[in-house]
């Protein structure tokens, strides 16, 4: 009598690493391409431009500020734009730097607003928004581009955006900042970071109309204004800790939406050591799972499963299982090879996704165990798409 044979843990384990892998190379909206750029065709000329002001949060942000408004007041643009600098309490000088930066540039309406702390309910970005937009509405504008104090606009960013949003008629159209990427620490984080957004949020996804994913990236919105009201303004996610996907939701609900990468818009923001990345991340990416231990649990398992998981198999386990995780691993180094093109960064990063996701991994249960002892946890922050592992969106 011939005995059965079961599979092993090993074999079970190496065989959903691969079906994994298998779903997010072919069944996940392409992602892993990066093929929806804000580049590939003409967009037609307008007759008439319409009316745009941007609005600019910025709490003691006063070594990018300048940079930022001067590449506003510096857009090629024929219609009427106005730029809103919110102040958002800052001890450093921030409106006055914004203030000085456009003295230089007298065709250009630049006003400052001052905000205080935010009232109860309220996240301080969304409040600092508030009194933006409200600032802006004065103007009656058509559309509104609410960007960052440490983004730089090339000159014909907002033609482009115009012209987009009028050919698509889009509610909002939103560019993925190009995130600056010199140092080793931002080397080794940046282009993980575009790669797991896309993951999340397929971009080709976010501009089907007939599909539930809606993403934006906060650096770069453009929103039409009579949309954002029907949506209920930024006051209808006052408390959301995504605003930005958060406020895509809503919008999407109203009308189609666009999400693309993009070499016109390029944050400043500096990351020069391990030790800055770590400090950003863990400040806020345990409340961007809404502190529950349940996410967290959720999200460790998915991030060991996908990104952890296949090169233990391919190192230290034998036979199908090995070739199995030896698969899932080159599977998963040559999808990250078009964003690492994209960054212009070596190729042999793509080798290091594993141990990148586990810094990743690393940084949020820092969060989670800070919060635990009682240590402050930010909302603000940027770079940690472990915020997003467990609000991923169906199709």
């Amino acid at each position: 009598m011939q005995s059965e044979t079961f599979p092993s843990m090993s074999d079970v384990l190496a065989v959903i690493c691969v079906l994994v892998w298998l779903y997010l190379i072919v069944g996940r909206g392409a992602f892993w391409l990066g093929r929806v750029r804000d580049t590939g065709r003409e967009l037609p000329e307008l007759q008439q431009w319409p009316a745009v002001v941007a609005v600019i949060p910025a709490r003691n942000e006063s070594d990018t500020i300048v940079a930022s408004v001067t590449s506003l007041l510096r857009q090629e643009y024929s219609g009427s734009f106005s730029i809103v600098v919110v102040d958002d309490d800052s001890s450093d000088g921030t409106g006055a730097a914004a203030t000085h930066a456009a003295e230089a540039v007298s065709h250009r309406q630049l006003t400052v607003v001052n905000s205080k702390g935010p009232p109860a309910g309220w996240t301080g970005k969304l409040w600092a928004l508030k009194q933006g937009i409200a600032a802006a509405e004065l103007l009656q504008p058509d559309y509104l581009l609410l960007t960052d104090a440490d983004i730089v606009h090339a000159p014909d960013t907002l033609a482009w955006l115009v012209k987009q949003s009028s050919a698509g008629r889009f509610v909002l159209t939103s560019l993925m900042a190009k995130l600056r990427c010199v140092s080793l620490a931002e080397r080794s984080h940046v282009p993980a970071f575009i790669y797991f957004f896309q993951m999340l949020f397929p971009f080709s996804w976010v501009c089907r109309p007939n599909s539930n994913v809606a993403g934006a990236a906060g650096g770069c919105m453009f929103i039409r204004a009579d949309a954002l009201a029907r949506a209920g303004g930024v006051a209808s996610i006052r408390n959301a800790l995504i605003d930005d996907c958060s406020l895509a939701a809503k919008l999407k609900a109203i009308g189609p939406i666009w999400l693309g990468l993009t070499d016109r818009v390029h944050s400043i923001r500096r990351y020069e050591t391990l030790s800055d990345v770590k400090q950003m991340i863990s400040r806020s990416a345990y409340a961007q799972l809404h502190y529950s231990p349940l996410l967290l649990a959720a999200t460790t398992a998915s991030m060991v499963l996908t990104f952890i998981l296949p090169p233990l198999l391919a190192i230290f386990a034998t036979g199908l299982p090995r070739s199995l995780g030896i698969a899932a691993w080159l599977a998963m180094a040559l999808s990250f090879v078009p964003t690492l093109q994209f960054y212009r960064q070596s190729l042999l990063w793509s080798l290091a996704l594993p141990g990148i996701a586990l810094l990743y991994l690393y940084y949020t249960l820092n969060s989670a165990y800070q919060y635990m002892r009682g240590g402050a946890v930010s909302g603000r922050g940027a770079l940690t798409p472990m915020r997003r592992v467990c609000n991923d969106p169906k199709r």
